[in-house]
């Protein structure tokens, strides 16, 4: 039986396994249990969340079945982004929180993301513990008068809203325009009363969800009409979101748009000037571009580098007490605030720079020269060890010796698809993407023959 859980919760094509009903419904009394279990009260209640895909009433209704089942209640709050459901789960005294989410991906999928009651995702040891429980359906149920109860969180938006109020410094930004793409997924609401509450004049794009356009040409995946837009209302900058939520990519008033990786070198500055960057340590994956280490050390900020996940990047930030941490793609973790990573709290966080620096987004930029970097996702149909394949390792030493120390080569499975990811990065577009397509066509004909 294949392993569940990826690099972010389980996840797969929604009604195929794993990710159909009734493993949600077995993934329901798994974490049920396993929570219970180590709670001193004998009854608690788990929140859920969802973004707007069609299978999402599917899987949370499995899923809190299965919670019941166990002797928990559930507290259903409807779509929230995924950072919403970690700050409920830790300030109302949850068992533990659960997004039915697929993050970045088509409609076609949905997942299972879990935090704990401070709201963190789990550890390897903790999913695998949960894993274990769910594949031999070991969860005890509960006695008839001891099943859980569903008892919606009606105002489960407001709550979070308020929560982002509050790491507000700034409570308004009458000055700034702003253009959201919220991916018609699980900000379309919050993201647009969020900062129109905080006086931005707000355009709001793809916030019209029907269940299937999630993440459809659109979103921090897909920036293009939101560059567009930007340049066309000749608005101050454009913020946009993955259909979850937890991510977030800029666009500058130019159209240019801006990764993780800028962003949190900007919020990085920022923070160090003001003399908050704890420890002047900064924590990100080993995806980010080798302009952002640059960048960190001519500002003397030491990078502390993980594997790919931000649930890693949350580890190690608590190991170095750091309360800037990220990946490229876009998650973004201000530990002062909050667990885990918030699109919409780091676009706040950006937006505090730009107002109180005066400047544009374009200059605020210019602190990271992004190394040319390309690429290219290779479906795969199995994921054997990358390097006991002697036509891919052949390819990548190739181009590790033509680079030298001028770039850099990074190859390795997608947790959470069946993708190979290859990465180049080099001082020249045009030779690093010719590097980088050599490569995905190694590992096109060894994994696909």
């Amino acid at each position: 039986m294949q392993k569940l859980f990826g690099t972010d919760g389980i996840r797969g094509q929604a009604n195929v396994y794993p990710m159909n009903s009734e493993t949600a419904l077995l993934a329901g009394k798994a974490v049920a249990s396993y929570f219970k279990n180590k709670s001193e009260h004998a009854k608690q209640h788990i929140v859920i969340g969802q973004d707007t895909r069609l299978s999402g009433d599917m899987l949370v209704n499995a899923v809190a079945a299965g919670i019941c089942a166990v002797g928990v209640d559930v507290w259903p709050s409807g779509v929230l982004p995924t950072p919403g459901i970690a700050h409920l789960a830790r300030s109302t005294g949850a068992l533990a929180g659960i997004v039915i989410s697929a993050s970045h991906n088509p409609y076609e999928d949905n997942g299972i993301k879990i935090f704990d009651a401070n709201g963190f995702k789990l550890s390897d040891a903790a999913e695998a513990e949960i894993e274990a429980l769910l594949k031999s359906n070991g969860a005890a149920v509960a006695a008839s008068d001891r099943i859980g109860r569903v008892k919606r969180f009606t105002n489960a938006t407001e709550h979070y809203l308020n929560f982002l109020q509050e790491a507000v410094k700034e409570q308004s930004f009458s000055k700034i325009s702003v253009v959201l793409d919220c991916a018609n997924g699980a900000t379309y609401q919050v993201a647009p009363k969020m900062f129109r509450r905080l006086g931005c004049r707000v355009t709001p794009l793809f916030c019209a969800p029907d269940g299937i356009n999630i993440n459809d040409r659109c979103g921090s995946q897909h920036p293009e009409s939101l560059a567009g837009r930007v340049v066309a209302e000749k608005a101050d900058l454009g913020l946009a979101f993955d259909g979850d939520g937890d991510r977030l990519i800029a666009v500058d008033e130019t159209g240019r748009v801006l990764s993780g990786d800028q962003i949190m070198a900007i919020c990085a500055r920022d923070l160090k000037r003001k003399g908050l960057l704890k420890n002047a340590v900064v924590v990100s994956t080993v995806m980010s571009n080798l302009g952002f280490g640059a960048a960190l050390k001519e500002m003397g900020i030491r990078l502390h580098t993980t594997q790919v996940g931000d649930r890693y990047v949350m580890e190690k930030m608590r190991l170095e007490d750091a309360v800037l941490g990220g990946e490229d793609s876009g998650h973004m973790i201000f530990r002062d605030v909050h667990t885990t990573g918030d699109g919409v709290l780091a676009a706040v966080r950006l937006l505090e720079v730009m107002s109180g620096s005066g400047q544009p987004l374009s200059e605020l930029a210019e602190v990271m020269t992004v190394f040319p970097q390309e690429l290219i996702n290779v479906d795969v149909s199995a994921k054997p060890a990358l390097e006991s394949i002697p036509e891919i390792a052949g390819a990548i030493a190739r181009i590790e010796e033509q680079l030298g120390e001028r770039g850099r080569v990074l190859v390795r499975y997608s947790g959470t698809q069946n993708k190979c990811r290859v990465m180049v990065e080099g001082p020249d577009a045009v030779q690093t993407r010719a590097h980088c397509l050599a490569i995905a066509d190694a590992v096109r004909r060894a994994l696909n023959p």
